[in-house]
């Protein structure tokens, strides 16, 4: 009597994926350099340290002025400060300000002591020893005021986030040389079948290529994974033997062709030799015959030979098991479209197309403000992109708008 494979027994997507994503555990974590971080997981919180900016600095080229010395002043009345030097950013003012003063300063510099606002350059004219002022400002106008972009004690990045480039230059100017976060897998990958040859050797009779094995690595490399190539395993209950122990010196396996029901699908039969068989058989379509199993803790992917079915159980499964390696599920993916309701009003111009940064969370769309050095943290705290088209005047708020996701949206298994 012929004996029934497993996969025969099919079940649910996401029941086999809750199973299997329960087995797993998060891989140990590892300090890395702030030169290294792009997608890597956060294993803690980031808290700033201090301010950012940690002093008051001009957001604008102009002269930093007192405000109360501009008010009334217009084209047609300006107001006559005298020039009292200048500074450059980087540089710390060695003048103090005095009623009816004015500094040249630069985007960036620290504001001198006794200024508290900052005239942009097109409002006023050089007149010898003196600075004619063609518009007022308010207090603070113009200015990047300590702690507007990050404050000291703010929890800046948590535990979880998948890191990206702007958050190394957000981390790094915080001072932090290093972070910890999980240790990403190393991942083996084994193609099976008599039929098979390797790349660039003559191919002979009824064989084909092995196609499988750098599909599989390149999709790996596509999330930042270790790939590990194998090779070929023949349809040989001791050779399988042989490849799945040496796989199973990394942190997973993924293991493509074997898993149906003809006689030389031997890999179900010898990774449960090895472990627990997590399930062997879904319903989905291609794909039916995916299993996955636990083998030392570590999961063990058994895809369909067809190349289509292998990927797409791949990417079902094998992608959310590895990010929970790291300790994190995937919600939402980068550059995915996701709709939401606007939690406030954004102004556009007509005829200017305006990419606006917000926060997309739970269905509702939250503007980030944007002014000055805030712009180096609006690139953190916002994880998608608003366009409004050059024929609109913005949206309303409690409007429902479609957005494109920046960063990935995750939350941690702990």
């Amino acid at each position: 009597m012929v004996r029934e494979k497993g996969f025969w027994k099919r079940e649910r997507v996401d029941e086999a994926l809750y199973r299997l994503l329960k087995k797993i555990k998060a891989l140990e974590t590892e300090d890395v350099s702030v030169y290294n971080l792009q997608g890597r997981v956060l294993a803690e919180d980031i808290v700033a340290g201090f301010d950012v900016p940690k002093f008051n600095r001009a957001a604008m080229d102009g002269y930093a002025v007192k405000a109360e010395d501009t008010f009334g002043a217009s084209v047609s009345n300006p107001i006559m400060l005298q020039l009292a030097g200048s500074v450059e950013i980087g540089e710390v003012p060695k003048v103090v300000v005095e009623s009816g003063m004015a500094v040249r300063i630069m985007t960036g510099a620290m504001m001198p002591e006794g200024t508290n606002a900052v005239v942009m350059l097109e409002h006023t004219r050089l007149n010898g020893n003196f600075v004619e002022v063609l518009k007022s400002v308010t207090p603070m106008k113009n200015v990047s005021r300590v702690g507007e972009d990050i404050a000291a004690g703010e929890v800046v990045f948590r535990k979880g986030e998948i890191l990206q480039p702007q958050d190394a230059g957000v981390i790094a100017s915080l001072g932090i040389e290093s972070v910890r976060v999980y240790r990403k897998p190393r991942v083996a990958v084994i193609t099976t079948g008599n039929e098979l040859a390797e790349v660039g050797e003559p191919l002979e009779g009824a064989k084909i290529y092995n196609s499988n094995n750098p599909m599989i690595c390149n999709a790996l490399l596509e999330f930042g994974f270790e790939a590990i190539s194998l090779g070929i395993a023949r349809d040989d209950e001791e050779e399988l033997r042989n490849k799945l122990q040496k796989a199973l010196e990394f942190d997973a396996a993924v293991i493509t062709g074997g898993t149906s029901v003809g006689a030389k699908d031997l890999v179900p039969d010898v990774v449960g030799e090895f472990g627990e068989i997590v399930f062997h058989g879904v319903s989905m379509k291609p794909g039916m015959p995916t299993g996955a199993a636990v083998v030392e803790g570590k999961p063990v992917f058994m895809l369909p030979g067809s190349p289509a079915a292998a990927l797409l159980g791949f990417y079902t499964f094998a992608i959310p098991a590895l990010y929970r390696m790291m300790n994190v599920r995937i919600i939402a993916r980068k550059w995915s479209r996701q709709k939401g309701v606007l939690q406030g009003r954004i102004p556009s111009e007509i005829g200017v197309r305006s990419n606006v940064r917000v926060l997309w969370e739970d269905g509702k769309v939250y503007p980030i403000r944007i002014s000055g050095s805030g712009i180096l943290s609006s690139f953190v705290r916002a994880n998608a992109l608003l366009v409004v088209p050059e024929d609109k005047e913005g949206y309303e708020e409690g409007e429902e708008v479609e957005v494109t996701l920046l960063r990935d949206v995750t939350e941690v298994f702990e």
